[in-house]
């Protein structure tokens, strides 16, 4: 592990917990985003669009899409519509958002087609999970990706080229109601659920608005009485959300990411007294082939015989304690120490784990 790894380990181990605003650590329970979805045709594509044999379906509906506009493709006619390409839409259609305001729309190839770049999407609806629509999408795509290939078969791809936005593309055509508004009081869910951070944000709200308004439900739910009017409800939340209070401290977790070797260990980890040995075993194996001549006047001849040298090396470490309430400070010094590397350190956290020694929950994702 590197010294700024291990710098920075210990930085965030030093810092104490931080006030934090009412409107980072909950938001309101019913007021969310819905999510949308839809099916459309990009036109426009420089020959990059679907193939018929592969994308059947993209022929579909571009001639449902004529008839639709009157015009009349003959049953015996082929299409190939390598200028077009069948797409799937998504979209986030967010809590209060009104009728004629835009929201950004994402498109997706269905197909087999290479690039969306330079192509515009037709209109498409996009529907919520009850099947109605909520929005009408349209316009030209801002794709990142490139893709480029030669005639003798070699090809450059640059991100991802099927996919692009459309920035402001869709208009909202119907609201979702939501319970900001109703009854005589709103629920605050907290981001992670906590029974300190609750108690402290219904404390907090108490001490800033009055006495009463506010009451912890569980450990993720905090009761608020609200005004009835809707001017004053407003107000009322503005004035709430910037409410300033001390979360509680996240449980003990050491998060080990097995794929790329990543350890985040938090504050709140201890270490009970154990020792721990680490040392590292190389083995190296050389070949050293040499020749053998058979001597004079011998009915023989010269052959190649191999030879192999192995060498057993173990790396001379010392072992090292961890006294008792060991903090995030003496775990990570000890380790850098010894001059473990990150995949080191994850054997050595779960022995230490395997061996109750390690007051942390282990999450190895």
């Amino acid at each position: 592990m590197s010294a700024l790894v291990i710098g920075m380990l210990m930085l965030v181990a030093s810092f104490a917990l931080q006030a934090e605003r009412v409107k980072d650590l909950a938001s309101i329970a019913g007021v969310r985003s819905n999510p949308l979805i839809g099916y459309g045709l990009v036109v426009g594509l420089d020959g990059t669009g679907d193939q018929r044999t592969q994308s059947p379906f993209t022929e579909q509906s571009l001639r449902s899409l004529l008839t639709q506009l009157g015009v009349v493709v003959p049953p015996n006619i082929q299409l190939k519509p390598k200028n077009v390409a069948a797409v799937m839409l998504h979209a986030d259609l967010p809590p209060f958002a009104k009728v004629g305001q835009k929201i950004d729309v994402t498109v997706s190839s269905v197909g087999d087609a290479k690039s969306l770049r330079g192509g515009s999407l037709l209109m498409a609806p996009l529907k919520g999970a009850d099947g109605r629509v909520y929005a009408i999408a349209q316009g030209n795509l801002v794709v990142g990706g490139l893709s480029a290939s030669g005639e003798d078969g070699s090809k450059i791809t640059v991100n991802i080229p099927s996919v692009g936005r459309i920035p402001g593309g869709a208009s909202v055509e119907r609201t979702v109601a939501t319970p900001f508004a109703q009854g005589d009081s709103l629920t605050l869910n907290l981001h992670e659920a906590d029974f300190t951070t609750a108690q402290n944000l219904a404390a907090a709200i108490n001490k800033a608005m009055g006495a009463g308004i506010a009451r912890p439900v569980d450990a993720s739910s905090v009761r608020v009485s609200a005004p009835r009017d809707a001017g004053q409800r407003v107000n009322f939340m503005a004035m709430l959300e910037k409410i300033e209070l001390t979360p509680g401290e996240s449980p003990a977790k050491v998060i080990v990411n097995s794929r790329t070797g990543t350890v985040v260990i938090n504050r709140a980890v201890r270490v009970s007294p154990a020792a721990v040995s680490h040392g590292n075993l190389t083995v190296t194996i050389s070949e050293n082939p040499k020749a053998s001549q058979p001597g004079p006047l011998a009915a023989g001849r010269t052959v190649v015989v191999p030879q192999s040298d192995v060498d057993v090396t173990e790396d001379g470490r010392h072992m090292f304690v961890f006294r008792p309430g060991a903090s995030l400070d003496a775990v990570v010094r000890a380790v850098n120490d010894v001059g473990a590397a990150p995949s080191d350190l994850v054997a050595i956290l779960e022995a230490l784990k395997e061996a109750g020694a390690l007051r942390a929950e282990l999450v190895v994702i």
